[in-house]
């Protein structure tokens, strides 16, 4: 623990310098060039080869120790969210790092440069696989869909398109350190289905001729509080959480609203509860639609698998911290978060371990986050994720052999599970108006 110490030390400043550099120049997912650039060359300037993600942001790099065993993945996140209203806010896009990604990349950089240290490697056995992703914040669905037409990605996750590309292919287990305001991890987290909802009416005057139209703004606003009135009929257990935003309501004030866009997501804590809720969230809107004579597309895509964080990992990241920094009080929450993360998906096929680290203030993705305590959320960060790296793949890696043996997997290999999420694909008008006045509603 004291070779891991120092290694991580002697390369505090890079480590800091990151974290500010990332800070000023957020960027949201797939479109973090800059972020990926700078983090790019300062792997390389550590003598890393690298592998670029093909046409998209991020990259990876393995280092073999020469031994039998595992091979460990650690992560880091490029990208930012969106808050114009944060002082640190990007002014043209709105872009900031209220999520404390630009932190977990200064950590994965400290990794990275503690690796290339003397002798940081005796002991370990196996291969460790460093990625630094893009587009763990799932926004701009719009943006991403095009993305999707254009045949530059297939999922908005950037985890689970490194995993569709096969730049995850060999891995064993994974784990990455997000940054909070404490340091515990949750059992989990829940899934989502990402929506994209068009509501298609006909334009009119607003004053002269109202009655020419059909309003697609007032069959959202019904459609909307539909879907608001189903929100008793989710059981707590299930937790479901739905929070639809209007990003386009309308092109003028004096034209009946033609078309109407929302977009939101559907979580919930297992794939079963997923689908049930946005199926009666689906009829609440279709429903709307059709009692205003109207139609609407609704296009699904997945978004994120449910996390369930491996038991073992987590009691892996519980030593690490009494190891490296005992004075911490690390505690494993018995619950799951109604937050997502695309590291649910790697869940799905492998056992990982998502828990989170102090260092931040404020509200995230909130206006007032900010890390204020830096030397916590990425140095010591670095030195947390070196222990869990050191108790995996010491003593001939049998801890992590233990756990890879015993992880009973959701899925039997990736290709399944990304079978199962391209089920989940759909899209098109879910209402045909016959001329004899009759509809025929589609639900998927």
């Amino acid at each position: 623990m004291q070779n891991i110490t120092n290694a991580v030390e002697k390369h505090r400043e890079l480590i800091l310098a990151a974290e500010r550099y990332i800070w000023q120049h957020p960027e949201t997912g797939y479109k973090e060039v800059k972020t990926s650039k700078y983090m790019q060359e300062q792997f390389e300037k550590l003598g890393y080869t690298l592998t670029l993600a093909e046409g998209i942001t991020g990259f990876y790099t393995q280092i073999d120790t020469g031994r039998a065993g595992p091979e460990v993945l650690i992560l880091a996140e490029l990208d930012s969210v969106i808050c114009p209203t944060h002082k640190d806010a990007d002014p043209k896009t709105g872009a900031v790092h209220s999520c404390g990604h630009n932190a977990q990349c200064a950590a994965l950089l400290g990794i990275a440069a503690a690796l290339k240290e003397p002798h940081i490697l005796d002991g370990l056995c196996g291969k460790i696989r460093l990625c630094a992703v893009p587009a763990e914040e799932l926004l701009e669905i719009e943006y991403r869909l095009q993305l999707m037409k254009e045949g530059k990605i297939k999922y908005f996750g950037g985890k689970s398109e490194f995993l569709s590309r096969g730049y995850f292919d060999g891995v064993d287990l994974a784990f990455m350190v997000h940054t909070n305001t404490r340091c515990f991890a949750w059992l989990g987290g829940v899934g989502i289905v990402a929506k994209k909802i068009i509501y298609k009416g006909v334009a009119a005057h607003a004053g002269g001729s109202p009655w020419d139209g059909k309003n697609a703004l007032y069959a959202a606003t019904c459609g909307l509080n539909a879907a608001n009135a189903l929100r008793e009929t989710f059981r707590e257990k299930d937790l479901i959480r739905w929070h639809p935003i209007v990003t386009h309501g309308g092109d003028m004030v004096n034209a009946i609203p033609e078309t109407v866009t929302i977009e939101s997501y559907v979580r919930g804590v297992s794939f079963e509860a997923i689908q049930q809720a946005n199926k009666k969230i689906d009829q609440a809107l279709i429903g709307a639609a059709l009692s205003m004579g109207v139609n609407v597309e609704i296009v699904d895509e997945p978004g994120y698998a449910p996390l369930k964080n491996d038991e073992q990992m987590l009691l892996v990241a519980k030593e690490a911290v009494e190891l490296i920094i005992p004075d911490f009080d690390f505690k494993i929450e018995q619950v799951y978060s109604t937050g997502s993360t695309d590291m649910g998906d790697l869940s799905c096929i492998m056992p990982v371990v998502h828990p989170y680290i102090n260092g931040a203030c404020g509200k995230g993705h909130g206006n007032d986050y900010q890390i204020c305590d830096a030397e916590t959320a990425c140095v010591t960060s670095a030195k947390w994720q070196l222990a869990m790296l050191e108790l995996l793949l010491g003593n001939g890696a049998e801890r992590a052999k233990t756990i890879v043996e015993n992880y009973k997997a959701p899925f039997a290999s990736k290709e399944e599970f990304l079978a199962y999420q391209d089920s989940v694909q759909k899209s098109g008008d879910r209402i045909v108006y016959h001329e004899n006045g009759n509809a025929e509603i589609k639900l998927g």
